[in-house]
C-alpha cells in the first residue's frame, strides 16, 4: 500500500486558506489595480478570515487545473464544476452581485425562493425603486401601443431553457399581442447570415413587426410590455412598471408571465393589465437577496453567501 502524504491528506480534509478569483483580462486589470469595488470587498471579507486572495487569468485550462490546486476557486460567470468552486456574477445592475453553485441563473437560490411582497417594507421599497429609476431609466414611462422584444442570440435555435426559438417567439408575439412589435438585436451578439436572413424575412412578411436600433431604455419607457426569452431588459422593464412575458427560464421569473407555466395565449391575454408589485419585487430581488458591493454590510453578505454553499472559514 502506498504511503499517504500527510500534506495531501490535510488539504483534502480542510482546504488551504486560499481563494483564487478567475477573471477575464479586462476585469483582471481593473481588479489588480484596485479599481473594482466588488473585488476589493471580496479581498476584505476573506482577508478578515485569514484567507489569501489571488487573482488568476480565466481560461478553460486554468479552471480545469483549479480542481487540483489547494484552496477555493471563484469563477466569474463560468460553471463551478468541482466541490471547492463557486461562481460569481453581477446581479444585472451594479453594485449588486451573487455567489452561486451553478452558472445557470434559473438554478440560483433566488430563482427557487418564494417572493412574498407583504414581507417587504413598502416605504423602503418605493424609495429604493425611485433611486433606481433616476439612475437607470431617466424619463417618464408611457404606453405607445407597441410590444418590445429584446432579442438575444441563436435566433433560430430552440435551447433547453427555452419554450421555443427566438424567431418562433416573435411569431407568437405577432399572433397574440394585437400590437405593433418592435424587436431589437443584442448589441454584443454576432449573428450569422442565415439568422439575419430569417429575421428580415419575418419582418418583410409582417407589417406590424419592425427592427429598431434605439437604446433599450428608450424602448422600455415607451412600450406596453416586454416579451423576451430571459433578457435582463425585462428586469429593466420592472423598474419602469412594465410587465414581462418570458419564453425562457431565468432568476427574475416570479412576477413575470411565464409561457412555460401559463401557455402562450394565457400569458398574452394577461399582459396588458398585469400589474404586480414591482417595487416590492425589485427591493427583494436586488436589495434583500443580493450582495450589495456598495453597502457597509457587503463583507458579511459575501461570507454568508459562501457559507450557504458549504465553505467553512
Amino acid at each position: 500500500m502506498a504511503k499517504r502524504d500527510p500534506a495531501r491528506y490535510s488539504e483534502a480534509m480542510e482546504p488551504a486558506r486560499i481563494l483564487r478569483l478567475y477573471y477575464d483580462d479586462e476585469l483582471l486589470a481593473r481588479a489588480g489595480a484596485g479599481q473594482h469595488n466588488y473585488t476589493n470587498r471580496l479581498r476584505t471579507a476573506f482577508g478578515s478570515r485569514g484567507v489569501e486572495v489571488k487573482l488568476c487569468r480565466n481560461s478553460d485550462a486554468a479552471r480545469l487545473l483549479s480542481a487540483g490546486l489547494p484552496g477555493y476557486s471563484l469563477f466569474h460567470m463560468d460553471d463551478p464544476f468541482h466541490p471547492r468552486a463557486l461562481t460569481t456574477r453581477l446581479a444585472y445592475f451594479y453594485p449588486f452581485w451573487r455567489i452561486e453553485a451553478s452558472a445557470k441563473r434559473w438554478e440560483w437560490g433566488v430563482a427557487r425562493s418564494a417572493f412574498r411582497p407583504d414581507a417587504m417594507d413598502r416605504d423602503l421599497a418605493e424609495r429604493f425603486v425611485r433611486r433606481q429609476r433616476r439612475v437607470r431609466l431617466p424619463g417618464r414611462p408611457t404606453r405607445e401601443g407597441y410590444v418590445y422584444v429584446p432579442l438575444q442570440g441563436r435566433l433560430t435555435e430552440h435551447r433547453s431553457f427555452q419554450t421555443m426559438s427566438p424567431l418562433d417567439m416573435l411569431g407568437e408575439t405577432l399572433a397574440h399581442s394585437g400590437r405593433r412589435v418592435v424587436a431589437g438585436l443584442h448589441p454584443k451578439e454576432v449573428y450569422s447570415e442565415a439568422e439575419l436572413e430569417a429575421l428580415h424575412a419575418l419582418v418583410a412578411a409582417n407589417p406590424r413587426l419592425e427592427l429598431s436600433a434605439a437604446p433599450a431604455g428608450t424602448l422600455v419607457l415607451g412600450c406596453d410590455y416586454v416579451v423576451t426569452q430571459n433578457s435582463s431588459v425585462a428586469l429593466l422593464g420592472y423598474i419602469a412598471g412594465k410587465a414581462a412575458v418570458l419564453f425562457g427560464q431565468i432568476d427574475f421569473h416570479h412576477i413575470a408571465l411565464n409561457v412555460g407555466a401559463l401557455g402562450v395565449a394565457e400569458a398574452f391575454a394577461r399582459a396588458p393589465e398585469h400589474r404586480p408589485d414591482f417595487d416590492a419585487y425589485l427591493y427583494w430581488f436586488l436589495k434583500a437577496t443580493a450582495i450589495n458591493a456598495g453597502a457597509e454590510e457587503a463583507e458579511r453578505q459575501i461570507l454568508d453567501a459562501v457559507r450557504r454553499h458549504g465553505w467553512v472559514f
